[in-house]
């Protein structure tokens, strides 16, 4: 299971509100290779699901999330800290054994 807070959904529909271009659909999470700690997060809009793609709904915004990416992320809580030191998206994942300084990236 992944979780998104209620800031986090707010921020999500925000940004789908604000962008240029009409976004029907739902925040991808994706696992890529790169980043100081070797695996960052990749967050995209997309509107296909996948016969393979986990989808969550939390606030009412849903985070659809690769098989392959989930292995990564299960039980992961994706957070947003606004403000004027706010960090953005904040994954709390409970599978990463390092994290680089800004969170975007993570080993196991």
């Amino acid at each position: 299971m992944v979780q998104v807070s209620e800031s986090a959904a707010k921020q999500i529909q925000r940004l789908k509100q604000e962008s240029t271009s009409p976004v029907d659909g739902f925040l991808r999470v994706k696992i890529i290779p790169g980043g100081c700690s070797g695996m960052s997060y990749k967050l995209d809009f997309d509107s296909q699901v996948g016969q393979d793609d986990k989808v969550f709904e939390n606030f009412g915004t849903q985070v659809v999330i690769d098989k392959k990416s989930f292995l990564y992320v299960a039980g992961m809580t994706l957070d947003f800290e606004g403000g004027l030191n706010g960090k953005g998206f904040v994954f709390s994942n409970p599978n990463a054994s390092k994290t680089c300084g800004c969170g975007s990236s993570f080993g196991v």
